[in-house]
């Protein structure tokens, strides 16, 4: 009986790149963007919300559905002749807790929302094959549920201990283009992909980048940085060392992490 790979051309061409990328992970990915097909881009419109909020056009899946294969087609063409032009996005602002300040969110149009899945289905092969077990924020098959319960059972095995929360205050709204394409490129050198990634940067306004909630999570700009910091893991070494002499554990989310041990964790420059 065929494998679920074999009966899945998508799933096939994810799996070698994620083998490729877990066989070389210090390696930058020239040759991506020839994977994304109208079988792939099909796939990315099926994974797409059909009940999320239109962009500054108006259009709905039901109207993009009138001429489906054309639509994804064209889409296709454009995406990889360079032609493509990331449309603006619709902004507006939704309360942020039970307090007066609010969270600015952009909504993609549809069209954008299905191209945007395409590459991030790209980029979640390489990117996931970096991440550590300690991180759960955005990650497909991962939850904030599940961070939970991992810290919970860490602490119950220390019999308690210290736990620290932090947060990562307006994280996204003040991200740098420059840092994140610097970081980006470490792992992802393609060309194509580069170029739609700028694009949907430079259609942001300056200084936002909080995404809809549901279609925000995969939204480029949250998983392009998420996934290259992780990468780099930076004094990896120094931050196990710590771990392992004070038996202190942590849980990563998209902009915020909990810290807890059997010591009191430093703080400021001494962090990890």
């Amino acid at each position: 009986m065929a494998s679920a790979s074999e009966l899945d051309p998508v799933l096939t061409k994810q799996q070698r790149i994620a083998e490729l990328a877990k066989q070389s992970p210090h390696m930058g990915f020239t040759s991506l963007a020839h994977h994304i097909d109208l079988r792939w881009l099909h796939e990315a419109y099926l994974r797409t919300r059909p009940d999320g909020a239109p962009g500054v056009d108006g259009q709905t899946i039901r109207d993009y559905n009138t001429n489906l294969p054309g639509n994804l087609r064209s889409l296709l063409e454009r995406a990889k002749s360079g032609t493509y032009h990331a449309p603006p996005v619709r902004r507006v602002h939704i309360p942020k807790g039970t307090g007066p300040e609010t969270r600015p969110i952009g909504i993609p149009t549809f069209e954008d929302k299905v191209l945007q899945r395409a590459v991030v289905m790209v980029l979640e092969a390489v990117y996931e094959q970096d991440f550590r077990p300690c991180s759960y924020g955005f990650r497909p098959g991962r939850s904030a549920h599940q961070a939970l319960d991992s810290l919970w059972r860490q602490t119950m095995g220390m019999r308690g201990g210290w736990v620290v929360e932090v947060d990562i205050r307006k994280f996204f709204d003040t991200l740098d283009h420059a840092h994140l394409r610097d970081l980006l490129r470490q792992r992802i050198r393609d060309g194509v992909l580069l170029r739609l990634i700028g694009k949907w940067l430079r259609s942001c306004s300056k200084r936002r980048f909080s995404v809809e909630h549901g279609d925000g999570k995969d939204s480029i700009p949250h998983r392009s940085y998420r996934r290259a910091v992780e990468a780099r893991r930076t004094n990896a070494t120094r931050s196990q060392a710590w771990r392992t002499a004070t038996r202190n554990r942590f849980a990563r989310g998209a902009q915020c992490l909990v810290l807890s041990g059997t010591q009191r964790l430093p703080v400021a420059h001494d962090s990890p």
